[in-house]
């Protein structure tokens, strides 16, 4: 087939890999490729694009986890469909025009981890263990055991949950253990989100059929008492409210076990950046206080990279033992991924990179914000992670401050675009992990520029307002 622009900016920090798969996300999404169109073979991506294969099989693996497109045995790799759009205004986010051709865009845009932090010499130690055994003969439906073992010993140090190798399953990421959980609910089950939240998860779940109930948040996380009746699960993101940023509170927690119990529905718990805390430990998992009623989800793509392809899942043994059904007939996680990790846990890199991670995005974060109060504006989300939220007052005032961007090739997240139905609120989400030191001073001096000029507008708008009012 002919391919469809798929961009590459080798001067971004952001790895090739992770771009090819943001490329090929938005040509699904935007309907240049179409449901049941064969992509090429990894090798034939990397010669046409001039990359290596290793870059085109990290991307193709991502967005098979994903569930964009599916490997058929014998015949190819095939666009399976981009997810369901939301009803309304979110249905198609306003975003800010494309920088000008040849001009490198600076990305402040969430979800790229810290590369920076990372030490090569240490990643490529782990990748050479990692390929010291031979492959496997059999697919893997738990997960490796080193890969468990390195997992438990994560969550028990640096999450305080005790849980043993055994219970531990290895998945292929976030979004694809949710879709395997909402695979084991009834069809049509209705599922309660964060509104507003990750619209990768809601439209997985609506891949499943489910009816996603979206449900408020404020800044002591989900609204528990906005839940509504006869639920079958909630999903939400307790130590780091995505996008928001705020914490579950204690006694929201404990609400949202009493009615999980009371309603017997399944609280999927998505700990996506828990282990990224930089002023108090985070409070205790969801799945410490209610192990009975709580599927906790980890990933790899926050604290090393989303090219591994791997996160792992601690659920109640009836939903373990489910997963396990239906993976007998399905996919499984890879090993490279687990291999990788485990490599890296065994040797002591992990615990060091996660030591290097806090400090460097801790500095990064403090940088970011002190350049967003600067220019008057407050910074909304915990002191955690890897991006934050500047509020703005209204559209108008939104997509000022992402034209304004885009004219100096800078991208940010636009809050509006993460509702479920419809915008819930506007500002800008700003990521501060994946950009260089230097790609995010610039992205910060243009974000501040921009940031200025939306309140001299709002001012402005207000004095013309005022003026037109009756004497």
């Amino acid at each position: 087939m002919d391919l469809p622009p798929l961009p590459l900016d080798r001067t971004s920090g952001l790895p090739l890999a992770v771009q090819l798969a943001d490329a090929v996300r938005g040509a699904a999404a935007a309907g240049s490729f179409r449901r049941g169109d064969r992509l090429p073979s990894t090798r034939a991506l990397a010669a046409t694009l001039g990359v290596s294969r290793t870059v085109t099989a990290a991307a193709y693996d991502q967005l098979l986890a994903e569930g964009w497109i599916a490997a058929r045995h014998g015949a190819g790799t095939f666009v399976v469909g981009a997810p369901d759009a939301p009803p309304g205004p979110a249905a198609t986010p306003a975003r800010p025009p494309t920088a000008p051709a040849g001009t490198a865009t600076t990305s402040l845009e969430p979800g790229s981890p810290c590369t920076e932090a990372l030490d090569p010499a240490a990643w490529r130690r782990a990748w050479r263990a990692g390929a010291d055994a031979l492959p496997a003969l059999l697919a893997d439906d738990v997960g490796l055991p080193a890969y468990r073992a390195a997992v438990a010993d994560q969550l028990l140090r640096h999450r305080g949950l005790v849980t043993g190798p055994d219970a531990v399953l290895a998945t292929a990421g976030t979004t694809a253990a949710v879709a395997e959980l909402a695979a084991l609910l009834p069809r049509g089950a209705r599922v309660a989100v964060e509104d507003p939240g990750y619209q990768r998860v809601a439209a997985a779940l609506r891949r499943a059929g489910t009816t996603v109930l979206p449900v408020p948040v404020d800044d002591e996380g989900l609204v528990v008492d906005a839940l509504p009746d006869r639920l079958d699960a909630v999903y939400c993101t307790p130590a780091h409210q995505y996008p928001l940023g705020a914490r579950l509170s204690a006694r929201r927690r404990l609400a949202l076990v009493q009615r999980a119990r009371a309603g017997r529905f399944l609280v999927i718990e998505d700990d996506y950046d828990g282990e990224l805390r930089y002023d108090v430990a985070p409070l205790p998992l969801l799945a410490a206080l209610a192990p009975d009623v709580v599927a906790h989800l980890g990933t790899t793509s926050k604290v090393l990279s989303p090219t591994l392809g791997v996160g792992w899942l601690v659920a109640p043994p009836a939903v373990r033992a489910g997963l396990l059904v239906a993976r007998a007939s399905g996919a499984r996680p890879a090993e490279a991924g687990q291999r990788v990790f485990a490599a890296m846990a065994a040797h002591g890199d992990l615990a060091r990179h996660l030591r290097r991670l806090r400090r460097v995005l801790g500095e990064r974060r403090a940088e970011t914000v002190a350049a967003i109060r600067a220019t008057g504006h407050e910074v909304r989300g915990d002191a955690a992670g890897g991006h934050v939220v500047a509020p703005l007052p209204d559209a108008a005032g939104e997509i000022a401050v992402a034209e304004a961007l885009a004219a100096r090739s800078v991208t940010v997240g636009l809050l509006s675009s993460y509702g479920l139905t419809g915008p819930t609120g506007y500002g800008v989400v700003v990521g501060y992990a994946g950009p260089d030191r230097p790609a995010l001073r610039r992205g910060l001096a243009a974000l501040q520029e921009a940031l200025a000029g939306a309140t001299a507008d709002v001012t402005q708008r207000a004095a013309i307002s005022h003026s037109a009012q009756p004497v």
